[in-house]
């Protein structure tokens, strides 16, 4: 990234920078290789830890070609595995989340393969007798990390791959320390598919060029969003107004507002255990690509995650966190703070499947990015290091 040596604390691009190629955006030789490298060599957000609630409940998640499982073993700690029977390649739980039988092991449903949730080993076949040179031992799941994060579960397809929040987080989590993520549960869920690529989105997630024209609403509550800016150093001059207590300049909400909901308001439940500073702040963010992001708010947390469907085929998954006690409060309206969420981020997936459609167009070899772009600037970095087989 190129930094203008006059104003070091400028953000924004200092030289004319090219985007990806448009082929990459629907190609599916491209898709299956971003699938065979950046969507097996990340950490990939699975659930909130509470939807694994006893021994035996499991959530499977596909992406791609490949379909994991993650259930609590009877320890109590998450285990992951590929969701493949060692016999025929059977698929060993069908079903998106569940609880596993009185037995509390998974069993092939096509020839009643028998494996242990602690680690996989094959406890027994169906066959009458075990043929010469077959050993159990060797033929137990295969194995993926699973880590729980702050409440957060992710797995990694390599299991030998550690877990370390620093380097997992290309958006670092840090401004989160003082959210309780760990006893916050999920209040709402909200799915949606979008007719667009999965980089489309993180793109569109990584700029506020579109704000103005695509987020009306999301505009007037953050009016620096209304300068096309997602930080008050996104423009060359921004000294000028650094000690400018006008939103629009210093960032956060417009006055009187406290949170990302329909009217502003926190109604009387803001998180107590965050600053007045990071209250002031409106919005915090932690990113791991390819596959989540975390919103913070002074009331709540929102969780987005995206998985592909296809080269132009992407699922979007909201979670929409809460205190418990907030939760219990009978007169806390959820629906001022979901409605506000799912109007921004419909609006955001009818402007990626808008930008989708016209990436089709033959003469367009790729896009070029612009100043306020950094961020997806720093995003294609990624992609194209991570694209080594």
């Amino acid at each position: 990234m190129s930094i203008d040596s006059d104003t070091p604390l400028y953000n924004g691009l200092t030289a004319s920078v090219p985007g990806l190629p448009a082929a990459w955006y629907f190609d599916p030789a491209q898709h299956a290789r971003e699938m065979a490298t950046l969507w097996r060599k990340n950490w990939l957000y699975v659930a909130r830890s509470e939807v694994f609630p006893n021994p035996g409940a499991f959530r499977t998640l596909t992406v791609g070609d490949q379909n994991y499982l993650v259930v609590r073993g009877r320890s109590g700690s998450l285990r992951g595995f590929h969701n493949t029977c060692r016999h025929r390649g059977s698929l060993l739980c069908e079903a998106a989340e569940g609880q596993l039988g009185v037995s509390g092991r998974i069993v092939c449903p096509y020839h009643q393969w028998t494996y242990d949730t602690e680690d996989g080993v094959l406890l027994r076949t169906s066959s009458f007798a075990e043929p010469e040179g077959f050993d159990k031992s060797v033929h137990g799941l295969f194995q993926v990390a699973v880590v729980e994060w702050r409440g957060c579960v992710f797995l990694h397809p390599d299991l030998d791959t550690p877990w370390d929040a620093n380097t997992a987080f290309q958006r670092p989590a840090d401004n989160f320390a003082n959210f309780p993520l760990e006893t916050m549960v999920v209040g709402h869920t909200w799915h949606a598919e979008m007719s667009c690529n999965w980089k489309t989105f993180w793109e569109n997630f990584n700029e506020c060029l579109h704000c103005p024209a695509v987020h009306p609403e999301l505009t007037e509550l953050v009016p620096l969003y209304g300068r096309r800016i997602i930080h008050p150093r996104d423009v060359p001059d921004w000294g000028v107004h650094v000690q400018s207590n006008d939103p629009r300049y210093r960032g956060g909400l417009r006055d009187g507002a406290e949170t990302w909901s329909m009217d502003g308001s926190a109604q009387g439940h803001a998180i107590q255990s965050l600053t007045s500073e990071e209250r002031a702040r409106g919005q915090t963010y932690a990113s791991t690509w390819p596959s989540v992001f975390i919103a913070g708010y002074a009331d709540h947390v929102r969780i987005v995650s995206l998985r592909p469907l296809g080269p132009e085929r992407t699922e979007l998954v909201a979670e929409w966190l809460f205190q418990p006690e907030t939760l219990a409060d009978s007169t806390y309206n959820i629906e001022n703070v979901v409605d506000f969420g799912r109007l921004v981020m419909e609006q955001d997936a009818k402007a990626c499947e808008l930008n989708q459609r016209g990436l089709h167009a033959a003469p367009l070899k790729a896009g070029v990015l612009m100043p306020e772009e950094y961020l997806v600037e720093r995003f294609h970095n990624w992609i194209r290091a991570g694209l080594v087989l």
